[in-house]
């Protein structure tokens, strides 16, 4: 499958390739859902096959794919039968250690294995120093993908020894194009607010169709286009949210209020921008902590809706 994007990514990793000497270590860099992991997947089968050798059409015994284990115990149980099971927030030092382990043998088919970590922004600290070991002496033959969705997050010592392949944002109508091939059943309201809350990654924009947000962006805007001081719209906005709303739809739901307040800063003046950039700012600072606060889904929504309202308050009061 060809991604939007990619081209320059593909053209530099395969000039790699053909050197004469390939580095061990490279970052993938961009936005969730603009297709890294895929890309990470058919480099390492590139990588990989040599002449001569017949590769397998499915898992490859030379890439190995490290992501987040199971919560617990329960939800490996899950796994293990085939159920839908919670993820842990980190990639463990445990994972990294037994990934170590079996870099000690050599590559099963070839001269050659690829190591594909997804995201390696999430591993918990001593996962990434431990990781950092393998990269200042990596095992003969062996090569690290590693996934980054905030390439800020790294180590800066695991940065400077990989070069970083960068893929950017796709443009809005590149995103509306895919939606309407991939989420044909979307309204065009909805192919909007999914386009503005994912900010250039498709695979976000997808999940959003999939999560119906496009009442919640309505709610959303009308909060900030005229406030809302009966709390009102803050009710409609926690009843579309729903009673008990999946993690993802709550960040769904921070990364769309966030979008609609940076809509609002192009071309705006004066004394409206401090109350935008605030907003903006406590907003990116909530979708920082949701993934690993516990917040209450409708205390989460209300806040939502009150830093929008109090951003409308904060706009009437500079026009007047």
């Amino acid at each position: 499958m060809s991604y939007i994007g990619h081209d320059e990514a593909w053209a530099e990793w395969r000039r790699a390739l053909s050197g004469e000497r390939m580095h061990h270590g490279w970052i993938l860099s961009g936005r969730k859902g603009v297709g890294k992991s895929a890309f990470a997947l058919a480099a390492a089968r590139e990588l990989v096959a040599e002449d001569g050798i017949p590769q397998p059409e499915g898992d490859h015994p030379d890439i190995r794919y490290l992501t987040h284990p199971p919560k617990n115990d329960a939800e490996a149980r899950k796994q293990a039968d085939g159920k839908p099971y919670e993820l842990a927030r980190n990639i463990k030092i445990d994972q990294i250690r037994e990934l170590q382990r079996r870099l000690t043998t050599r590559p099963t088919l070839g001269s050659r294995r690829a190591v594909i970590i997804d995201p390696a922004d999430d591993l918990e600290p001593g996962a990434a120093n431990a990781l950092l070991k393998s990269l200042e002496e990596p095992p003969q033959g062996t090569f690290f993908l590693l996934i980054a969705h905030r390439l800020g997050r790294l180590l800066p010592t695991i940065r400077s020894r990989c070069p970083v392949l960068t893929f950017p944002r796709v443009s809005d109508a590149d995103m509306d194009a895919i939606l309407a091939r991939e989420s044909p059943q979307a309204s065009a309201d909805m192919r909007e607010a999914a386009i503005a809350a994912a900010s250039g990654s498709p695979g976000a924009a997808i999940d959003f169709v999939e999560l119906d947000l496009g009442k919640i962006h309505q709610l959303m805007r009308e909060v900030v286009d005229r406030g809302d001081p009966d709390f009102a719209l803050r009710g409609q906005l926690a009843a579309a949210m729903g009673a008990r709303p999946s993690r993802e739809k709550q960040l769904a739901a921070i990364e769309l209020a966030r979008a609609v307040v940076a809509d609002r800063m192009h071309g705006v003046t004066g004394r409206q921008i401090p109350a935008l950039v605030e907003t903006h700012g406590a907003l990116v600072r909530l979708a920082g902590q949701a993934p690993t606060y516990n917040f209450d889904p409708g205390l989460l929504v209300m806040e939502i809706g009150t830093l929008l309202a109090n951003l409308a308050a904060s706009s009437e009061a500079a026009n007047a």
